[in-house]
């Protein structure tokens, strides 16, 4: 029995360090070497964790010059609006990077697994592919549909509301920490049906668990994460089995006993969907809120334009969206020889399709570096991805930026952004760790 114990606890501590190196280590040694010779993707790898979007903008012109689609040493990357949504609606590519080639690998990749739900990986909806992605998204949409959503305004305004008023109009305050991040929470955990008392902690793991969809990370933030995803997990199973015993009027009730032709969710594939659809539903509200407050507070033309014309506040809304959006990139594999724009991409290729780097794309947006919450093709942005995988959140967001957004400003017109603003250290979820500011003039 010793012999064993002392097996398993060996195996327990080799399996994150495997994982590890095969998913990070090598990851970051590899984009560290490919930045230094130049390599543009790689330099837009190193660069995005410590450099605004605005300031990334010089490499997504770069990357665009070489055309529709460039090959870096790691995969094709294209900042083209035309590109990418090619790419994120064409039945050629599928969600994600695929599967390891080398056979060895991929046992060992296997064998590490952690056996906690991951954003990134299967049975998540950001990965899945139909039949099970059709499955998924089908259980969960009707929740997030533009009446279900707009039925959620008025109550959305009541918590800005009482967000507000908690704070004392005559103190500093952190933004992100008061208003930024609580207001999304609230309005996903009442979907949800997650309890008053819980809501902190589901904070504080979703924003531990962030950097899960970055690549590369340090042995450190890599153990940080993995322990916040166990913690999220063990917190998913508990809190479900709990709506198992005691249903209500909630998304995750519904999930449970939810059935398509027969077949409901297994436990792994509700844990994971439930998990992605708590954390996303309020991880990328709460940069799109933080950006907007940065934009329109160094924008402030544009914030006067807003409070002569608040018809305008929706089309604000889809340009800080295009400006500065909450993702910055995301991943397909090629399924089958094909083209892209004219550009031949083999099978299994992969492909970066970079966000923001489209939205910045000159030939879609007059001006693209210019804030204008006039822009008439504001919305033309790619923020939300594009074709079956487009954001079954991204009503919600729209709705919960404007009022937000809207709602601070009109309460507080003289709010100043203070120094020492500082932002998240993320590559691919792109806001504000901390927004300090006084709230009168």
């Amino acid at each position: 029995m010793e012999t064993r114990a002392l097996t398993t606890r060996i195996r327990d501590s080799a399996k994150p360090v495997v994982r590890w190196g095969l998913r990070h280590a090598l990851a970051r040694t590899a984009v560290r070497t490919a930045a230094k010779r130049g390599d543009l993707q790689a330099r837009l790898i190193t660069q995005a964790g410590t450099t605004a979007t605005a300031g990334l903008s010089g490499l997504f012109d770069e990357i665009r010059a070489h055309g529709p689609l460039l090959k870096g040493s790691f995969a094709y990357i294209t900042t083209g609006h035309a590109a990418v949504k090619e790419v994120l609606t064409s039945n050629d590519f599928q969600a994600g990077f695929g599967t390891v080639e080398n056979a060895f690998v991929a046992r060992l990749d296997a064998w590490s697994e952690p056996g906690h739900v991951h954003p990134v990986e299967r049975p998540s909806l950001l990965v899945t592919e139909p039949p099970d992605h059709t499955r998924y998204r089908k259980l969960v949409t009707r929740v997030f549909t533009a009446r279900a959503v707009e039925n959620l305004r008025a109550r959305t305004e009541q918590i800005a509301a009482e967000l507000l008023d908690s704070l004392d109009p005559e103190r500093p305050v952190d933004l992100v920490e008061t208003y930024c991040s609580l207001l999304p929470v609230t309005v996903i955990a009442e979907i949800l049906g997650v309890p008053e008392h819980e809501r902190k902690r589901v904070l504080e793991l979703g924003a531990a668990a962030a950097p899960s969809l970055d690549m590369g990370l340090s042995w450190r933030q890599f153990r940080a994460v993995d322990s916040a995803l166990a913690s999220f997990d063990a917190w998913l199973r508990d809190h479900l089995d709990h709506l198992r015993a005691h249903p209500g009027d909630n998304l995750l009730s519904r999930l449970v006993a939810a059935k398509e032709d027969g077949v409901g969710l297994t436990d792994q594939e509700l844990r994971s969907t439930a998990g992605l659809v708590l954390a996303a539903g309020f991880e990328t509200t709460v940069n799109l809120l933080g950006n907007g407050i940065a934009l329109l507070h160094r924008n402030r033309a544009e914030l006067e334009t807003l409070r002569r014309e608040p018809e305008l506040w929706s089309n604000a809304v889809e340009e800080i969206l295009r400006t500065d959006p909450p993702v910055l990139l995301t991943g397909r594999s090629c399924v089958r020889d094909t083209e892209v724009l004219g550009v031949p991409v083999r099978a299994r290729s992969l492909v970066t399709t970079v966000l923001a780097g489209a939205n910045r794309d000159p030939a879609v947006f007059t001006d693209p570096g210019r804030f204008d919450v006039r822009r008439e093709n504001a919305r033309d942005h790619v923020s939300f991805s594009a074709g079956r995988h487009y954001c079954l959140g991204a009503a919600l967001a729209r709705m919960e930026g404007e009022v937000g957004l809207r709602a601070l400003f009109d309460r507080f017109p003289g709010l100043t952004l203070l120094p020492g603003a500082t932002r998240r250290g993320t590559r691919i979820l792109r806001g504000y760790e901390t927004l300090p500011a006084r709230l009168r003039g």
